[in-house]
């Protein structure tokens, strides 16, 4: 079911899943770095319906089939507030199991969901699946002597934006130069017909949004969510000792679902994985919710 709703002046569109009966609960999906709703977000959404949830993957501002400028412009704080947006619409409509409202994400959007949880009050449980828990001090870490550089380059990159309108753009992935997920699997999904040909996917990430995505923390958010969590990782995927340091920090009522994977990007389309990463959420928010 194609749907539309208004963030911050720009229009929103996702599509809801819904199930053959009446919701157990409906959830906001917000998945990885550029990505679109018929991505990652889009997949899960799918399987939340078929187990009995009311699921929304939508494409954020900047992004997809949704409105903003500039385009490709990767901002948290924009994201989180896409969320609550989501949140507002899900609330205005009877029949989709509104008692229960869950945020889930994805990759960076388990960092990004972790801060709408953190401060909208309207969620009753929070899950992520191959999260990636932004860390601002082990950001600036890994990026050495380049973190104050590429702050300036983006900067920079707004200042040109604001004054003449053109963007400066970088490959979300690729082989050679430089690019915003340098992850040889990344590029075999986004890159490729696997990924890349799915909606209204771009190939492109905006370089002043490295203004808000190197500071952006979400270990911080743990401490001020209130709510049911549970946490999907593995060994194997994205920065696992920020998921296990984000689960640690949550003083909630919390389950960790330690799964096998060949990497990060099969969590995103690999029907196993993504079944037993849905299996864990409604299991666990199923006895956490009623």
């Amino acid at each position: 079911m194609k749907v539309s709703f208004p963030s911050h002046g720009q229009t929103l569109v996702g599509d809801l899943h819904l199930p053959a009966d009446k919701p157990f609960v409906a959830a906001v999906l917000i998945g990885p770095l550029t990505s679109v709703k018929e991505q990652a977000t889009g997949n899960y959404a799918a399987a939340l319906a078929e187990r009995g949830w009311a699921a929304l993957s939508f494409d954020p501002r900047y992004f997809g089939e949704s409105s903003g400028e500039p385009r490709q412009y990767e901002n948290p704080r924009a994201k989180i507030d896409d969320v609550r947006a989501a949140v507002d619409y899900l609330k205005a409509h009877s029949g989709f199991g509104t008692e229960h409202v869950v945020g889930v994400g994805v990759c960076a959007g388990g960092g990004y969901m972790a801060g709408a949880v953190a401060e909208e009050p309207r969620f009753a449980a929070f899950g992520a699946v191959a999260g990636f828990f932004h860390d601002a001090a082990k950001q600036r870490e890994w990026s050495g002597v380049g973190y104050e550089a590429a702050l300036e380059k983006a900067r920079l990159a707004r200042e040109r934006w604001t004054r003449s309108g053109v963007v400066d753009t970088i490959p979300a992935v690729g082989t050679t130069g430089e690019v915003a997920m340098p992850m040889a699997e990344a590029y075999e999904y986004y890159g490729t017909e696997r990924g890349g040909q799915l909606g209204h996917y771009v190939n492109a990430f905006a370089v002043m949004s490295r203004e808000h995505t190197l500071p952006y923390d979400a270990q911080g958010a743990a401490d001020s969510i209130a709510v049911p969590t549970t946490v999907v990782h593995s060994d194997k995927a994205l920065a696992p000792a920020l998921a296990r340091s984000f689960f640690d920090r949550l003083t909630v009522s919390k389950h960790l679902e330690w799964l096998e994977s060949q990497g990060q990007i099969d969590f995103y389309d690999d029907p196993r994985l993504i079944a037993l990463a849905c299996d864990a959420l409604d299991r666990t928010f199923r006895e956490q919710l009623g």
